[in-house]
């Protein structure tokens, strides 16, 4: 695992802790616009800053795509799901995607293979998910699903990218898709969340963190992992997120830490191995795959 992949988790696996105390002064989607509305102008100011020409006219519909999947719909499922279950088990939906990016890259990304220490890795990650996070089955089917399909939409959006949007400059990509998906988040916080915010300090000091170092500075710091590392390894690693998160909580707020905690992340920790731990004559022969033309189907 490199080293970026290392700041990354920590950044997303704190922002558990901020998120969870936002969510006690803000409605949980309004605050989510907040964020990446944000981070989307904080990057748009150093985006004009630095000249960064506005996208190619044919890049447009899948950087709304992906704003719309991995930013609006992303976090609406989440907020959604955790009003009928347990944080643990919509964690471990949600972190699903190494799974279904795996097999997803195996037939839509080039030079990306479904090798058997992949899928061990992606599954023993999953499992240790389920120990590390302590869940207990709840909510009704519906809100199952919802979890369940979060961690397909961000799967498809590394598709997308992966595929199609490659090419683009990281922050000139990451600033029209997390603008896209703000306002999305927006919309749908005046629609249906009727929530007040109560505003202070902390409030303020929640927004700058989660909005300018875990959405601006992280989404540029993911997809540069995404644009040199295979996909299904980027998003095992991913599996680290949740782990932090708790681990965070244990130490800031004071949340238990059991022995199947501790079990969990061993498998985590083991799943990561796995799939990074690909055979040098394996990952040659990975590489060495002839690209589709641009204009092949997804």
């Amino acid at each position: 695992m490199n080293f970026t992949i290392v700041i990354l988790c920590l950044i997303w696996g704190f922002n558990w802790v901020i998120m969870k105390q936002a969510n006690s002064v803000f409605p949980p989607v309004l605050f989510a616009g907040y964020r990446f509305g944000l981070g989307a102008a904080v990057l748009l100011a150093f985006y004009v800053y630095k000249r960064v020409p506005l996208p190619d006219k044919k890049d447009w519909k899948w950087i709304i795509a992906c704003g719309l999947l991995h930013t609006t719909y992303f976090n609406i499922a989440i907020q959604l799901s955790l009003n009928e279950m347990s944080a643990g088990l919509t964690s471990v939906l949600t972190y699903s995607m190494p799974l279904w990016l795996t097999v997803m890259a195996h037939f839509w990304i080039p030079g990306e293979r479904l090798t058997l220490s992949k899928m061990a890795g992606v599954l023993l990650g999953i499992a240790g998910l389920f120990l590390s996070l302590d869940v207990h089955w709840g909510g009704g089917f519906g809100a199952f699903l919802m979890a369940l399909s979060s961690g397909m939409a961000w799967a498809v959006s590394t598709v997308i990218m992966k595929r199609k949007l490659v090419h683009c400059d990281n922050m000139q990509f990451t600033t029209w898709q997390m603008a896209v998906g703000a306002v999305g988040l927006y919309l749908y916080s005046l629609c249906f969340e009727h929530g007040e915010s109560r505003w202070g300090i902390m409030p303020v000091i929640y927004i700058v963190f989660a909005g300018v170092i875990a959405s601006a500075l992280a989404f540029i710091l993911w997809f540069r992992i995404l644009s040199t590392l295979e996909a299904s390894k980027a998003s095992i690693s991913l599996l680290m997120v949740p782990v932090i998160g708790v681990l965070s909580g244990y130490l800031v707020l004071n949340e238990s830490l059991n022995p199947a905690t501790l079990g969990g992340i061993v498998c985590i920790l083991a799943g990561v191995w796995l799939v990074h731990a690909q055979k040098p004559e394996l990952r040659k022969k990975n590489t060495m795959v002839n690209f589709p033309a641009e204009n092949d189907t997804l």
